[in-house]
Order: structure tokens, then C-alpha cells, then sequence
């Protein structure tokens, strides 16, 4: 299957190498290899793939099985956080709490549209302006859940939907992560394993000892995909233009 790409950037990774030298003795004339290893910093390409309908599926089952964990495990959803807060008499009143429940469904029903239509190669006029349509309807209901979290941001960080999100992240980082030298015909996953769990515990050895390549690449991935994730930026320009106001420090 060919690989269709979401976005790639080039990362230099040091390696061990071999050097061979041959060396000519100029009396005897006979010749002498050498070789050694040195560490040398090597060009590779980070390719993000762009998933298909099957791994967005299998994404969005990955969201509800950690949800459903969650919520098993005793941790609140955000809409129930709401829900104890209003009947204690906090900071929302029932109408709120059900406003906001009915905000968080209809964000999760509009990204999932988004990442569905833009599997799509050769988009029709239409499928564009539904694109359009899709990243203004998704830009005010953010902005009315950031006017309803504002007050309880810290309790959020610690609700079922938002340890949901963070797993939904993390599968697509190991599943969508690819690296290809400049020798390789065809990239590779970053991450080894035929499975996500697999995945996960190469995951967890590479976090265990981090080297500067494996830092800049997982800090990289992670900014980008949380781009494409909230709908920020699908195309590489608007990635691109992303990236250089974070590195500016305008977002």
C-alpha cells in the first residue's frame, strides 16, 4: 500500500559508523585497511503517515476503551465533574452541565467528520467547503468549552476524557511515526512492534533512555499531531506556519 504522507521533517540522529582508511607505505609500497568506528551525525527524514479509515476507527476505539477504563477506575468524566458541581452548588448550575456534555459530544462528532474527509485524495468543491464549514463550526464550539473551563482547568487535567485524549495521542505518535535514511527506500515505523502494545513497550524503553534524537522527534511529533488532531492544520503550510509561531513563542 502506498504510503501516503501527512507531514515529514529532517532530523540529524548520531550514529556509529565504520570508516575504512588505506594507508600506503611509501618504502614497501604494500598497503594497509584501517578501520574504526566513529560517530557521525546522520541525516533522516520523520515521516507522519497520513491514517487511514481503518486506523481512524481503530483510534476512535482505542479513545472509548480508555474512557471506559477510566470511568471503571473511578475517575469522572467532565460532563459528570459538571453534573457533582451543580448539584453541590458550584460553579455550573444542571442546564450548564448539560450544555457543556452536549459540547464536548458535538467537538468529538466534528473531528471525526474532519479526519474522515480528509482521507479523501482528490477532494470534490464541495468536500473543500465542507472542510471549511467543519474548521469554523469546530473554532466557536472550542472557544465556547474554553469560556465553560476556564473556571475548573486544573479539575479537567485529571478527567477520564481528558486521560482519554492523551492515550488517543499517544496511538497515533506510535502508530503514525515513520523514519527513513537516506539509503532506505521506503520508511519504517519509529516505533517497533506489530501491535499498539507493542508498541508501547518499545515506547517505554526509548523513554527510559532518551537520546537527543529520540527528544526533538517525540517533542515534535507530539506538537504536530495535536495540531492535526484539533483541526488547526492539515496541510504541510499550515503545519509549517504553525510550528514557526511556536518556535516563536506567538502561541
Amino acid at each position: 500500500m502506498k504510503f501516503k504522507e501527512l507531514y515529514s521533517f529532517g532530523l540529524d540522529e548520531e550514529k556509529e559508523i565504520e570508516k575504512t582508511h588505506t594507508r600506503k607505505n611509501k618504502k614497501t609500497g604494500d598497503e594497509t585497511t584501517v578501520t574504526k568506528k566513529v560517530k557521525e551525525k546522520v541525516p533522516i527524514q520523520v515521516r507522519l503517515k497520513r491514517p487511514s479509515r481503518r486506523e481512524l476507527e481503530d483510534a476512535e476505539l482505542e479513545y472509548s476503551v480508555e474512557m471506559s477504563r477510566c470511568v471503571k477506575r473511578g475517575i469522572l468524566t467532565k460532563a459528570m465533574l459538571y453534573k457533582k458541581y451543580s448539584d453541590t452548588g458550584g460553579v455550573w448550575s444542571e442546564d450548564d452541565a448539560k450544555d457543556y456534555g452536549k459540547l464536548y459530544r458535538e467537538i468529538f462528532d466534528i473531528q471525526n467528520e474532519y479526519a474522515r474527509l480528509e482521507t479523501v485524495d482528490k477532494k470534490t468543491e464541495k468536500q473543500e467547503k465542507k472542510l471549511d464549514d467543519l474548521k469554523d463550526r469546530l473554532a466557536e464550539t472550542k472557544r465556547q468549552i474554553v469560556e465553560a473551563e476556564s473556571a475548573m482547568q486544573s479539575l479537567f487535567d485529571h478527567t477520564a476524557d481528558t486521560k482519554a485524549q492523551n492515550r488517543l495521542l499517544l496511538w497515533y505518535t506510535l502508530i503514525l511515526t515513520h523514519i527513513q535514511g537516506e539509503g532506505d527506500e521506503d520508511p519504517s515505523p519509529y516505533f517497533k512492534g506489530d501491535s499498539f502494545e507493542e508498541k508501547i513497550e518499545d515506547y517505554y524503553l526509548k523513554e527510559d533512555e532518551p537520546s537527543d534524537f529520540y527528544s526533538a522527534l517525540v517533542q515534535k511529533v507530539t506538537t504536530i499531531l495535536a495540531f492535526w488532531f484539533f483541526n488547526q492544520a492539515s496541510t504541510p503550510d499550515e503545519f509549517n506556519k504553525l510550528i514557526e509561531d511556536v518556535e516563536k513563542g506567538d502561541l
